[in-house]
């Protein structure tokens, strides 16, 4: 089963969840929603921002296979399906990503 997963909105954490498909979709979208560098005592985690000022075509690909190998690192539970993007206005990109849970 497939599960969808975007980055919109604030993340709202549920700490020491039990459900497993819980836990590695909050997983997915705080992935998603925090930049390489920004969580404290933790720098590599997150998405590395080479992505930003990019033309889309070239800033889809890039997001696409950063988002592969962030959720290899961080949460290998989760096997990468696929990924959409909405286009907000001024051409910014919001991934809305598709994936499996192994478990």
């Amino acid at each position: 089963m497939s599960y969808t997963v975007s980055a919109a909105g604030p993340v709202k954490l549920r700490l020491n969840e039990t459900d497993t498909v819980a836990s590695v979709l909050q997983n997915v979208a705080v992935i998603l929603a925090t930049r390489r560098g920004e969580a404290p005592m933790y720098r590599e985690f997150g998405l590395p921002q080479g992505f930003l000022d990019k033309p889309a075509p070239v800033a889809r690909q890039m997001i696409y296979s950063e988002l592969r190998e962030a959720l290899e690192e961080f949460e290998p539970r989760a096997l990468l399906v696929g990924v959409s993007f909405e286009e907000e206005a001024g051409g910014a990109l919001r991934p809305i990503v598709e994936v499996e849970i192994a478990e």
